[in-house]
């Protein structure tokens, strides 16, 4: 059994365990509550959303299938493709292909997003041909993770290495930042290249060099650590961690940087480098670093709290289950969940939420009852309201 059937099979479980069956949701009120995810009352789309998180995996797939294919709000086919992507059933990648060039942008960033985490080597040449007619800003990037996450193909890697040095900076740091997350060791020259260069993209640049993990870069990072600017050190603390593994200073550097920067508003681009450096490190496993997030986070107020947040959530998308460490042992639980909730208010990342969903509900019903495991997930479902 593959590790992706093995997923599809806990989530399928875990959403129809949700409710005892005799309370589980009749295909009348499913489609019901499918029709209302376009509401414009907040609680109405939020009630509908559970209602289909928690039907039966048999009755809910092919709805939500139908509604993705041929809804006639283009809102709920968006709605109903990331929800349908949240039950994980092959049914799920029959879906996703045959809607990879639908003329809906929401619709078509969710397929690309489902073959970055489900890569598909069929799927590689309509992915790369996309690229020359993908320019939206809320497209585009899925499409490039998504042949980030197939770098390994020598023909994806024709495709994608130019986007490195060329094109809009915000669409070149989502390539390098993508190509940083899938260890595309290979690009590590070019990346290094746009990490000696002032602007926009050197932190990005300097953030990837350290997940890739090519300790052959650690003369360049030695070198910008003597000519960087104090804004991007940050970045290089957490790129020296990732290479060296020697991480116990950097983190103590981040973490004296970050509460400096939180109390003064004069400083927020610091603080945003040195947040972002702390969650990349976090979302990597760091216990420390996510508790120095959580630490300045939970007492803090705008504007540095929206950074924060945003930080905290960029862990929780990337790494749910350190999410779930970090909170069972925390004392402000409330407090620290409420951070989370901001991040995921300020978030527009619905296929990603939707997947740390469906862990929090795996966490849920794999842990023994009365478990501080447990709780922690109810609190989340409760609080995030999923």
């Amino acid at each position: 059994m593959t590790s992706h059937t093995r997923w599809t099979l806990a989530v399928a479980v875990c959403i129809g365990l949700w409710m005892p069956a005799e309370a589980q949701t009749p295909p009348q009120s499913l489609q019901t509550a499918i029709d209302q995810l376009v509401s414009f009352d907040f609680a109405t789309r939020t009630t509908a959303a559970r209602t289909v998180r928690r039907s039966p995996a048999a009755e809910a797939i092919p709805l939500l299938a139908s509604a993705a294919r041929s809804h006639q709000d283009g809102y709920v086919r968006y709605r109903a493709l990331v929800l349908l992507a949240g039950f994980g059933d092959s049914t799920a990648a029959a879906t996703m292909r045959a809607l990879v060039a639908d003329p809906n942008d929401r619709v078509r960033a969710v397929a690309y997003a489902w073959f970055e985490r489900f890569p598909a080597n069929d799927m590689n040449a309509a992915l790369i041909a996309a690229l020359d007619r993908e320019t939206s800003e809320f497209v585009r990037p899925a499409l490039t993770r998504a042949l980030a996450a197939a770098h390994a193909d020598p023909a994806v890697r024709e495709a994608v290495r130019p986007l490195i040095t060329r094109g809009e900076d915000f669409f070149r740091g989502t390539v390098i930042e993508a190509l940083g997350d899938y260890r595309a060791t290979w690009a590590a020259p070019v990346i290094a290249d746009v990490a000696q260069l002032d602007g926009p993209l050197q932190d990005d640049a300097i953030t990837a060099l350290g997940k890739l993990g090519d300790k052959s870069m650690l003369p360049v990072l030695a070198a910008l650590q003597k000519s960087a600017p104090r804004d991007t050190q940050p970045a290089i603390a957490a790129a020296s961690c990732l290479l060296t593994q020697e991480c116990a200073p950097r983190e103590d550097y981040l973490r004296q940087t970050l509460r400096f920067a939180a109390a003064d508003p004069q400083y927020q681009s610091l603080l945003r480098s040195a947040a972002f450096s702390l969650a990349t490190l976090g979302a990597r496993g760091s216990a420390p670093a996510l508790s120095a997030l959580f630490d300045a986070a939970e007492p803090s107020t705008d504007p540095a709290r929206a950074a924060l947040a945003l930080a905290v959530g960029h862990v929780a998308l990337r790494n749910p289950a350190v999410i779930l460490d970090a909170l069972e042992s925390r004392r402000t639980r409330d407090a620290a969940i409420a951070v989370l909730q901001d991040a995921f208010d300020m978030l527009s990342e619905d296929f990603e939420e939707e997947r740390f969903f469906v862990e929090i509900r795996r966490a849920y019903w794999t842990a023994p009852e009365g478990s501080p495991r447990r709780a922690v997930a109810q609190a989340l479902i409760d609080k995030l309201e999923f």
